[in-house]
């Protein structure tokens, strides 16, 4: 899935669309995609600016993006003005290594239950096949009313 069909499928956009591509999509089962990182990223100005390093937070955002993508993808969904997904739990985060500029993180999502619109996810995202961060999510997939 190519940048386009993602911008179809996330409601978000720059500076905080952090999937870049989608790599492999076993509908309703699993996601892999990847985010480039790049030294243009606004957060590297301040985190770190002697040895940039890419927040954990959005690391894990990342994966919930694309977790995201795998959920809309599920009931055949395209988010609206009406419908978001939102954090609603994150258990175990382990962060193995740095993420850095140059680096490709791979993101992986695997729906471990979807139960009433709530949704729990096994992540992980490696960078050259190693583990740089791992997180179960949980989600949920809610209209909200328009302003």
């Amino acid at each position: 899935m190519d940048i386009q069909r993602i911008l179809r499928k996330l409601p978000h956009r720059y500076p905080i669309l952090l999937v870049d591509r989608v790599l492999e999509l076993d509908k309703g089962k699993r996601i892999k995609a990847l985010k480039n990182v790049t030294i243009n990223e606004p957060f590297f100005m301040g985190h770190f600016p002697a040895r940039p390093v890419m927040p954990g937070v959005l690391m894990l955002e990342a994966l919930a993006q694309a977790a995201a993508i795998l959920s809309f993808d599920a009931v055949d969904a395209e988010p609206g003005d009406d419908t978001v997904v939102y954090f609603a739990g994150i258990d175990g985060a382990r962060f193995k290594r740095p993420v850095g500029p140059g680096d490709q993180l791979i993101l992986e999502a695997v729906i471990d239950r979807a139960k009433a619109g709530i949704y729990r996810y096994k992540t992980r995202a490696t960078v050259d096949g190693h583990l740089a961060v791992e997180a179960e999510l949980m989600c949920t997939m809610r209209k909200v009313a328009s302003t």
